[in-house]
């Protein structure tokens, strides 16, 4: 592969992983209703462990070159990143419990630009004009698109209710995620980023699941008793989870955390083709106007390369 190709190729990464992400959730939506939330989200975990395993075995055998050690500063990224996963997801689904789903979605998408910030702080990641414009396009993107059947004044209203105070705590926790994740795959240079990120999604996804599967097993047995019953359809979504981060962690290895979430937002796309796939929903004038701001930012990335 010449440099040129292999400077773009995070981007069909992205694109695979923000499509496989939208197949895992529609698998976890399927088992909310059997597992609960919780268990439902150990599921994304518990069950991709194998696979994250299996892709490290992969990918070290298809290259010749060795899983690297997990230096210190690896380990402690990496710990960044899946607990502040975690802390996001826990804070999204408080934000929900505050009876505004809507507002509580939109400001957690803002993790693209606070990822931006931190990565920017925490890693010295340029953030350029352009860049920040494409990020606040894509942004504004989703936040349109969230205002899912309330239109503008859902949207608008109530942007400092509690509600919404979680859920841009959860944007920031994602964006923490995001940098941890990056930050661990550069502590293992000069390791290729195909077998940083293989390492770092194993050591994430084993570190998420003692201590999420931990937190049941004290609080709710019978949820893990549920997870293994589920084991058919638990099996699909891991695999998909287990894809999805290989793909992100991949993408972030070789690019800026912030050009990857905003080609990223093509996850959008792909949602509401299922969604109108399965359910026959058709999109409002605002919806419309939300995925042409997400194309844009898309857009905007990609001519900056």
């Amino acid at each position: 592969m010449s440099a040129n190709l292999a400077s773009w190729a995070w981007i069909p990464i992205t694109i695979w992983a923000a499509f496989a992400q939208t197949l895992r959730n529609a698998a976890q939506r399927h088992l909310t209703s059997a597992l609960g939330t919780l268990g439902a989200t150990l599921v994304r975990f518990l069950y991709g462990l194998p696979f994250a395993a299996l892709w490290l075995v992969i990918v070290t055998t298809a290259t010749g070159v060795a899983a690297p050690a997990l230096t210190v500063p690896a380990l402690l990224w990496g710990a960044l990143g899946a607990v502040a996963q975690l802390a996001a997801t826990a804070l999204l689904l408080r934000a929900m419990e505050e009876r505004n789903f809507t507002l509580a979605v939109a400001w957690s998408k803002t993790e693209i630009v606070q990822v931006a910030v931190f990565a920017l702080a925490l890693l010295g990641d340029p953030l350029t004009l352009g860049l920040a414009v494409s990020v606040v396009l894509g942004t504004a993107g989703v936040m349109l698109s969230s205002a899912k059947g309330g239109g503008w004044r859902a949207l608008l209203s109530g942007w400092t209710s509690r509600a919404a105070l979680i859920g841009l705590a959860s944007g920031a926790a994602f964006a923490v995620s995001t940098v941890g994740y990056r930050g661990a795959a550069l502590a293992l240079l000069p390791t290729p980023a195909l077998i940083a990120a293989a390492a770092v999604l194993l050591y994430a996804q084993t570190l998420q699941t003692v201590l999420l599967g931990g937190w049941l097993l004290a609080r709710d047995r019978a949820v893990i008793a549920a997870v293994f019953r589920e084991w058919r359809a638990s099996g699909v979504a891991g695999f998909m989870g287990a894809a999805a981060s290989a793909g992100w962690f991949t993408a972030m290895a070789m690019e800026p955390v912030a050009n990857v979430r905003t080609v990223g937002l093509v996850e959008l796309i792909f949602s509401y083709a299922v969604s109108l796939r399965l359910f026959k929903e058709r999109l409002t004038g605002i919806e419309t106007a939300g995925l042409v701001l997400v194309v844009l930012g898309m857009l905007g990335i990609l001519n900056l390369r």
